[in-house]
């Protein structure tokens, strides 16, 4: 005999019980460097600091880490993205001038000059570091998964 309520498929889901937990806790991160999801988040605040004067990288660090209490930022990663988007202003702008990493008397700094070129640019970096997180996203989507029995 064929038990009909067992049929593959899942019926519609019913309302939540009162007092469920959101599922949505993500584990916590510690950011690498080279790691897009990491990367973004410091251009994004890299984007929003003030232009003109040397910023400390440990100033960036420690609103990073309270900005997103999930994450763990080192000075060296920051340091890491800082030093990447100096290069990608070489290449774009060839001069120097643009973004300066440099070692001041309270620590390493960044300086990212005062200019209406500095804004579209800066968003150009963090598109390509979001467009790579969807590349990532995308490629642990099309991956096998494991299948159990039951």
């Amino acid at each position: 005999m064929t038990d009909v309520r067992a049929a593959p498929g899942l019926a519609p889901l019913r309302p939540a019980p009162d007092g469920l937990p959101d599922a949505e806790l993500q584990p916590p991160n510690v950011a690498e460097s080279g790691d897009p999801y990491a990367a973004l988040r410091v251009i994004v605040l890299l984007a929003r600091i003030e232009r003109g004067r040397p910023i400390r990288i440990a100033d960036v660090v420690e609103r990073l880490n309270s900005a997103h209490l999930d994450w763990i930022f080192s000075p060296a990663v920051v340091v890491d993205v800082a030093l990447q988007l100096q290069t990608n202003w070489m290449a774009d702008y060839r001069n120097s001038s643009g973004i300066v990493v440099d070692d001041g008397a309270y620590g390493a700094t960044i300086e990212i000059e005062e200019s209406s070129r500095v804004d579209p640019w800066i968003v150009r970096q963090a598109r390509r570091e979001a467009a790579a997180c969807r590349e990532r996203l995308a490629e642990f989507s099309r991956r096998d998964r494991l299948v159990g029995d039951g």
